[in-house]
């Protein structure tokens, strides 16, 4: 049995993850700004109010959990605009910036106590952030957030190895969530494959970047 932190938990992905990973028996605990009827159902241990983008909220959790150790850190927490370059909003852009890129970043950096050799450090990306498969343009805020997701996830790859820490940069492909319109796989299917990317994962393939599918993709 694994105990496993994951953000974003309320819906979507991070919901599905921690229904499937719950149902399996690993110790669930969820972040979220607020718990949903769904995620409440589930009997997880859950934090309320909680933005990724907050110091103070993530050292209350990290406080709350005292000397927890967490094996697998899911940071699944995202948003998305879209932005046109006749359309740019730059406030939206530096929000997803913020969220997306900077507070996996933070998360990280607070709950790395919790920590241990053989621990895991998953970030939830979206190949939308892939430079050498970008192919339509566009979406500039979420591109290019999720791009240095990306490279925080192969820093973090490189600053961990040593601890025996290793990390994932997982695309859960396009799932059918709030954030897609509902388009897109089930978040159950996509669960699953990132659950199985997460349960391979090795310090020797630290860094990687990967759809849930097993499909190794382009930076």
């Amino acid at each position: 049995m694994a105990t496993v932190l994951i953000t974003g938990a309320n819906k979507g992905i991070g919901l599905e993850l921690s229904r499937q990973l719950r149902a399996r028996g690993d110790e669930v605990i969820a972040l979220c700004r607020s718990v949903s009827p769904e995620l409440q159902a589930l009997g997880v241990r859950s934090f309320e109010g909680v933005d990724v983008t907050s110091r103070e909220a993530l050292q209350a959790v990290s406080r709350e959990l005292g000397d927890t150790r967490i094996d697998i850190l899911i940071n699944n927490a995202g948003i998305f605009e879209q932005e046109s370059f006749d359309d740019l909003d730059f406030d939206r852009i530096r929000k997803q910036f913020e969220v997306n890129a900077l507070g996996a970043l933070l998360v990280t950096q607070i709950m790395r106590r919790h920590l241990a050799e053989g621990s895991k450090i998953i970030l939830i990306t979206s190949r939308m952030g892939s430079i050498g498969d970008n192919g339509s343009g566009s979406y500039y805020g979420y591109r290019m957030s999720k791009a240095a997701l990306n490279m925080a996830g192969v820093n973090l790859a490189h600053d961990f190895r040593d601890k025996g820490v290793s990390v994932a940069i997982l695309h859960p492909g396009f799932v059918a969530t709030n954030m897609t319109g509902r388009q897109g796989i089930p978040a159950a299917e996509a669960a699953k494959g990132l659950i199985a990317r997460i349960d391979e994962l090795r310090l020797e393939s630290s860094g990687g970047f990967w759809h849930a599918n097993g499909e190794r993709l382009p930076w």
